[in-house]
Parts: structure tokens; C-alpha cells; sequence
């Protein structure tokens, strides 16, 4: 019987733990809706298919544990392929590809990180690789620097 409850609180240990083992990634969509129950700010990683230095980055710095529990906690993470014109999804009353969002976010080098506040009104942009420490550091400053208020 021992065994038993340790084997069930192992797993269900383990189920509680791969929770944080990795990023929520959510649609464009998705995280508006979220956005709209609990305001926070988005992280959107725009990537194309045949980045090299995008695919780096979601093995080597979105996999890191700080960098997962950092984005979880203070961010809705969305994963946004900048080619793709089929999917569409409506956003403040016009329709888009998530092409043409990225265009509109003015992204043109890969992978870039938009951040977009709460209230959906102003943007930032942290383009380029990074490794997971040196991702953090850029993700805090720019935050800092653009979203602050100013007296």
C-alpha cells in the first residue's frame, strides 16, 4: 500500500513539473481572448519555417528553465510565422494572415520578438538571437525602457 501512494504521488509529481518544463504557446487569437480576462502583456515570436537562428532559439533559449518560468508568469507567449497566409483571425475588427500581422507589426529580420501591452495599444521590438541569459537581460530592458511610465 506504501508503494502504492508513492507511486501515485510520483506521478502526479511529474505531471506537475513537465507543466513548467516548457513555454504555453498560444495563437494570436487565443491570446487576446486570454489577454481580455487577465490583462498581460504578449510575447510574439515571429519566425519563418526556414530560419536557422529561430530554430536555435526554441532549442537552446526557449528551452531554458528561467527563460520558460519567466515568459509563463509575466507574458501570453504566441509563435507567429511570418510566410503563412492561410490562417486567418480577426483582431480589433479586421481580418489578418499571420503574414500580414507581422507586416503590420513592421517585422522584417528573424526571429523578432514583439511585445505588445496589455491594453494592445503600443509595441516593442527585440529582433535577433539571443542566448537565454542575454534573451532576459534585452526582454527587461526593453520592457523598462518602452512601456514604462515617463513623469
Amino acid at each position: 500500500m506504501k508503494y502504492i501512494v508513492l507511486l501515485i504521488f510520483g506521478v502526479l509529481l511529474s505531471f506537475s513539473t513537465k507543466a513548467q518544463d516548457q513555454i504555453k504557446w498560444l495563437k494570436f487569437e487565443e491570446a487576446i481572448a486570454a489577454n481580455a480576462q487577465s490583462p498581460k502583456m504578449l510575447l510574439v515570436d515571429v519566425y519563418t519555417d526556414w530560419c536557422g537562428w529561430c530554430k536555435k532559439m526554441d532549442k537552446e533559449t526557449f528551452t531554458d528553465p528561467k527563460v520558460i518560468a519567466y515568459i509563463n508568469s509575466n507574458f501570453y507567449a504566441v509563435k507567429m510565422n511570418a510566410e503563412d497566409t492561410k490562417r486567418t483571425f480577426d483582431f480589433m475588427g479586421k481580418e489578418y494572415t499571420e503574414a500580414t500581422m507581422a507586416a503590420t507589426m513592421r517585422v522584417r529580420s528573424y526571429p523578432n520578438f514583439v511585445i505588445i501591452e496589455p491594453k494592445l495599444q503600443n509595441i516593442a521590438q527585440l529582433p535577433g538571437y539571443r542566448q537565454p541569459d542575454a534573451f532576459l537581460a534585452g526582454l527587461t530592458e526593453l520592457i523598462e525602457k518602452a512601456f514604462k511610465t515617463k513623469p
